[in-house]
C-alpha cells in the first residue's frame, strides 16, 4: 500500500517537474510574430498633394533646387526588441507591436517618406531576423512604383554596446543596409558582445522561467516567457571567423566599432552607421569621450557618415565645458564643484547626506565629513551615482546631472559625445590631423513600432517613451528597486556584488521627465525612390527636425571653381577666400485634430485607434512663422590640446525673420575665414514660433532668486498617467554641416 503512494507521489512530482520544464519552454507562450501589413498603399493623390507643398514651401523662399526633401525615420523598433518587449507588458504597454505596426504607422498614421527598422541586434533571433526581412519586404511591395513609391522602407539594425568604463564604452549605433534582397544584405545581424554576453547571463534558466510561468497572471507573461526560452540557448559565432564561413544559426557578434566595421566590410553590402545617443547619461560612463573613436580603425569615414542629434532621448547637439566627474592624472576621481549651468550628481548626493544629517542634529562639522564622504562614494559609482544614497526620492536630486543651459537635453548630459564636440576635435597620430565628418540628422528611437512621432504633441504614453508607469503591476515591481529608508549616510555601490539588475540599476524615474515625441531626418532627394534617398544620405545631403517638418536649405554660394554652382549642406570644398553662404527655411504645416479621409478609409477603426490613437500627419493649409535662423561655426582643432570652448561659436551669427512673412531666407559670409587660415566648419538652425511640446521643461524647475533650482515637478505630475507634462519649446531644424578647408 504505501509503494503504491510512494509511486502515485512519484509519478505526480514527475509531472509537476515536466509541466514546470514544459512552461519553462515556452509551453504556454506564443512566439511574437511579425504581424499582418495593411494591404494598400497611401493613395498616389496624397503623396501628390504632400510633393507640391514642398515645391511650394521651396518657391515661398525662393528654393530653385530640383531636389525634394522628403521625410523619414531611421531608428525604429518594435517588439522584436526586449527592451521594447518589456514596455509592451500589462499596465505598462499596450501589447505587441510587430514590424506590420511600424509598416502601417509610417504609411497612414505619420505619413513619413521612409523609414528603417532597427531592433536590438542582440536580442534578434535567426527565426526574428528572417520576419524582419520579411516585413520590409512586404512594406516595399504595397508601396507600388519603385520609381515613385508612397513608403520606402529600409533594413537594418541596432549595434548596442555598452561598456561598464571610460574606456570601452563605444555607445549605439544604428547599421542602416541599402538593399533587402538575399544577395546584398547579411544572413544576420551584427550585435554588440559586451551587451550579448550581459543578457545571456541575465536570461532566467529554464526552471526559474517554469516557476514564474507557474505565477503568471496573463498570457502576455507567457509570451516573455517564449521569448526568453528562445534566447537561452544561442551558440555565439566565432568572431575571427570570416562571415560568410560561419553557421547560419550562430549570433554573430562585434566587440568594437573595428570589429563591426570589419564584418561589414566583409559582408560587402551597403550600409550605414550612424552613431546615437552619444550624449546619454543613462548607461554612458561619465568621463566617457569621443576621441578614442577617431583613433585608427575605430572610425570608417565610409560607413559612419551621420550622427543622430535629436531623438526622443533629448538633443545631443552643443558642447559644454563642465563635466560630471573630474580626473587626475593618475586615475583618480573626484567629484567637481557646481557651476551656474552645472550641478553634478555626484555634488547632491554629498548635499542631500548633509541635509539628513543636519536635520538629525548633528554637528556642521560631522554633517561636513558625511557629504564629503557621500561624494567620494557617488564619484566612484559611475552611472549608479543615484544608488549610493539609500532611500533617495526623485525631488530630492533637484536637477542634479543635467545642462541647465541646453534647450532640450538628454538626461544626465555627456558633452564629451556631443555632436559639436566630435566635429571640433582631431586625432594628430599622423601627418594630417584626423576629424570625424558627420551630417546632422534625427530621428524618434520609438519603442512602440510607430515612426515618426513628432507630427503632434499628444500621447506621451506611446507616442514617446515616457509612457511606462506601470503603477503596482508585477511589471512595474520587478523594474523597479525595492525601498529602502532614508538615512543620513551615503554607501558605496558595489558593481561586482549589486542585488539589482537590468532596469533597476537605472534612473528611470527621473528619465521619464526627458523623453520627446522624436525628430525626423529629411533628405534632399533626386527622387521618391529608394536609390535617391539612398544617395542622399551618402552624400550627406540631410538635416534633422525636432519633429515638425521644416524646409529647409543651407548652400556655400562662392566655391571655387563653379560658374553659379553651390554646395548643399553636408558638403566639402577646400578654398581660400571668405565663404559666402545662404539659408533658408519655411515653417511646417499646422496640424488637424484626427486623420484625413485616407486614413481613416483604409484602416480599420479599432486599428486606426489602437495604433494611430484617432491622430496622423493631418496638415492644414497654414505654414508656422520661421522666427529666427542662427548659424555655428566650428574651428577643429590644430592640436590636441587647442581648448574647444574656444573653437565653437554658438551661436556665431543670429538673424531674426520678418514677422509675417512666408518664410526666411539669409545671406551671410565670414570675414575672418582668410584672416585665420584654418579649416572651419558651419551649419544652421532654423526656429518656429514657441509651441507646446511633451517634456520641453524636463524636471520643471522652481528657480530663487540666484536662478538656482529648489523644487522640481517630474513628469508625470499630479494628473498622474493622463499628464501629457506640456511646457513650450521652439521647433526647429538642423542642417548638415558644410565642411571648408583652408589650403595647406
Amino acid at each position: 500500500m504505501l509503494g503504491r503512494i510512494g509511486l502515485v507521489f512519484l509519478v505526480l512530482f514527475l509531472a509537476a517537474v515536466a509541466v514546470v520544464y514544459w512552461i519553462g519552454q515556452g509551453g504556454l507562450g506564443s512566439h511574437e510574430v511579425p504581424g499582418v501589413i495593411h494591404p494598400e498603399r497611401r493613395p498616389a493623390k496624397a503623396v501628390t498633394a504632400a510633393e507640391q507643398a514642398t515645391r511650394s514651401g521651396a518657391k515661398s523662399v525662393g528654393a530653385r533646387s530640383s531636389k525634394q526633401i522628403l521625410f523619414g525615420d531611421l531608428h525604429v523598433h518594435t517588439t522584436f526588441s526586449f527592451d521594447a518587449f518589456m514596455f509592451s507588458m500589462p499596465m505598462v504597454g499596450e501589447g505587441a507591436h510587430p514590424p506590420a505596426d511600424a509598416c502601417d504607422f509610417a504609411r497612414f498614421c505619420s505619413a513619413l517618406d521612409f523609414w528603417s527598422i532597427n531592433d536590438h541586434a542582440e536580442q534578434i533571433t535567426p527565426r526574428h531576423w528572417s520576419e524582419t526581412v520579411d516585413s520590409i519586404r512586404q512594406c516595399n511591395a504595397i508601396a507600388g512604383d519603385p520609381d515613385n513609391p508612397d513608403l520606402v522602407s529600409f533594413l537594418g539594425w541596432e549595434w548596442t554596446q555598452v561598456g561598464d568604463n571610460p574606456d570601452n564604452h563605444y555607445g549605439h549605433k544604428n547599421v542602416v543596409l541599402a538593399h533587402t534582397d538575399d544577395a546584398r544584405i547579411p544572413t544576420r545581424p551584427i550585435a554588440a558582445g559586451a551587451t550579448v554576453r550581459r543578457a545571456q547571463g541575465a536570461i532566467p534558466g529554464t526552471w526559474g522561467r517554469g516557476l514564474l510561468g507557474l505565477f503568471a497572471p496573463e498570457d502576455r507573461y507567457h509570451d516573455l516567457i517564449t521569448y526568453f526560452a528562445e534566447r537561452s540557448d544561442w551558440d555565439l559565432c566565432d568572431p575571427e571567423t570570416h562571415v560568410r564561413d560561419l553557421p547560419d544559426g550562430c549570433l554573430e557578434y562585434a566587440d568594437t566599432p573595428a570589429d563591426l566595421y570589419r564584418k561589414l566590410d566583409e559582408w560587402g553590402h551597403d550600409s550605414i552607421v550612424i552613431p546615437h545617443g552619444t550624449t546619454w547619461g543613462m548607461y554612458t560612463p561619465p568621463a566617457s569621450m569621443w576621441d578614442k573613436q577617431l583613433v585608427g580603425d575605430m572610425h570608417d569615414p565610409d560607413r559612419q557618415t551621420l550622427i543622430e542629434i535629436y531623438s526622443g532621448h533629448g538633443e545631443s547637439e552643443v558642447y559644454r565645458d563642465w563635466r560630471a566627474l573630474d580626473y587626475a592624472a593618475d586615475g583618480s576621481v573626484t567629484c567637481p564643484e557646481p557651476r551656474s549651468n552645472y550641478l553634478p550628481s555626484c555634488w547632491r548626493a554629498g548635499e542631500i547626506i548633509r541635509e539628513r544629517c543636519l536635520a538629525e542634529g548633528a554637528s556642521a562639522s560631522e554633517c561636513d565629513a558625511r557629504a564629503a564622504k557621500a561624494r567620494e562614494h557617488a564619484a566612484l559609482a559611475g552611472e549608479q551615482v543615484h544608488l549610493t544614497v539609500p532611500g533617495a526620492e526623485i525631488e530630492d536630486w533637484l536637477d542634479s546631472g543635467q545642462c541647465r543651459d541646453c534647450r532640450e537635453p538628454a538626461f544626465n548630459y555627456r558633452p564629451g559625445g556631443s555632436a559639436q564636440y566630435v566635429t571640433a576635435i582631431g586625432n594628430f597620430d599622423s601627418e594630417e590631423p584626423r576629424r570625424f565628418r558627420f551630417g546632422f540628422m534625427a530621428s524618434s528611437d520609438n519603442h512602440f513600432a510607430r515612426p515618426g512621432t513628432g507630427f503632434k504633441e499628444r500621447h506621451r504614453r506611446g507616442f514617446t517613451e515616457s509612457g511606462r508607469d506601470g503603477g503596482n503591476s508585477p511589471m512595474a515591481r520587478f523594474m523597479a528597486r525595492p525601498e529602502e529608508e532614508p538615512v543620513a549616510r551615503s554607501r558605496a555601490f558595489d558593481h561586482e556584488n549589486t542585488a539589482l539588475a537590468g532596469f533597476q540599476l537605472f534612473e528611470f524615474e527621473r528619465q521619464a521627465s526627458f523623453f520627446l515625441t522624436g525628430g525626423l531626418v529629411a533628405v534632399h532627394a533626386e527622387g521618391r525612390q529608394r536609390e535617391a534617398v539612398w544617395d542622399a544620405l551618402e552624400r550627406r545631403e540631410v538635416y534633422g527636425t525636432s519633429g515638425p517638418r521644416i524646409l529647409l536649405w543651407f548652400d556655400l554660394l562662392n566655391p571655387p571653381g563653379t560658374s553659379g554652382e553651390t554646395i548643399g549642406m553636408g558638403g566639402e570644398t577646400e578654398m581660400r577666400d571668405s565663404p559666402v553662404f545662404q539659408a533658408r527655411a519655411a515653417g511646417s504645416f499646422d496640424q488637424l485634430d484626427g486623420c484625413p479621409d485616407y486614413a481613416v478609409r483604409a484602416l480599420p477603426a479599432d486599428r486606426l485607434e489602437r495604433l494611430c490613437k484617432n491622430d496622423c500627419y493631418n496638415p492644414s493649409d497654414r505654414r508656422r512663422p520661421i522666427t529666427r535662423i542662427e548659424v555655428i561655426r566650428i574651428r577643429p582643432q590644430l592640436r590636441a590640446d587647442e581648448p574647444l570652448a574656444d573653437l565653437i561659436d554658438d551661436p556665431w551669427r543670429s538673424f531674426p525673420c520678418e514677422a509675417g512673412a512666408q518664410g526666411c531666407v539669409v545671406t551671410f559670409q565670414d570675414p575672418e575665414y582668410a584672416a585665420l587660415g584654418r579649416d572651419t566648419v558651419y551649419y544652421v538652425r532654423a526656429f518656429e514660433e514657441p509651441a507646446p511640446a511633451i517634456n520641453a521643461a524636463g524636471l520643471r524647475c522652481e528657480y530663487d532668486e540666484r536662478g538656482e533650482c529648489i523644487e522640481v515637478h517630474p513628469c508625470p505630475g499630479p494628473a498622474g498617467r493622463d499628464d501629457e507634462c506640456l511646457a513650450e519649446h521652439e521647433p526647429r531644424a538642423w542642417s548638415s554641416p558644410i565642411f571648408v578647408d583652408f589650403p595647406r
